[in-house]
């Protein structure tokens, strides 16, 4: 068993992934980080499944090499519970912020920590 701060440590290195261009546009490589429980809720108030997410992921921003890339800081996490990590932090994508929320659920070692919940709010420029 992981103390805290490697949970955390991890479900943050899983989060990076996700965020990477090369995962993004592989379901194979999606599918092993978002689990089958998955949900977000998008910045419209949209709630989208798992299978939504795995299916438009490829073709959702961010997902391109050669485009722009999100740039993830300002991560803190908790462990709310064995297996469940709960992080925040701060996305800029072609110079749009938003804050964003996750929650990282980890059911067993050999599937790892998978996305089981995210949200994302655009932050309006003139606020800090």
């Amino acid at each position: 068993m992981t103390d805290d701060s490697d949970a955390v440590n991890e479900a943050i290195a899983a989060e990076l992934r996700l965020l990477d261009p090369a995962v993004r546009s592989s379901r194979a490589e999606a599918v092993r980080l978002l689990d089958p429980e998955f949900v977000e809720v998008g910045a419209s108030g949209r709630r989208y499944t798992y299978e939504e997410t795995v299916a438009g992921l490829p073709d959702k921003p961010g997902s391109s090499a050669d485009g722009p890339c999100y740039r993830a800081s300002a991560f803190t996490g908790v462990v709310l519970a064995p297996g469940l990590v709960h992080l925040t932090f701060e996305t800029e994508f072609d110079g749009v912020r938003a804050r964003r929320t996750s929650l990282w659920r980890r059911r067993d070692a050999e599937t790892g920590w998978r996305m089981y919940y995210h949200q994302g709010t655009p932050v309006p420029p003139e606020i800090d």
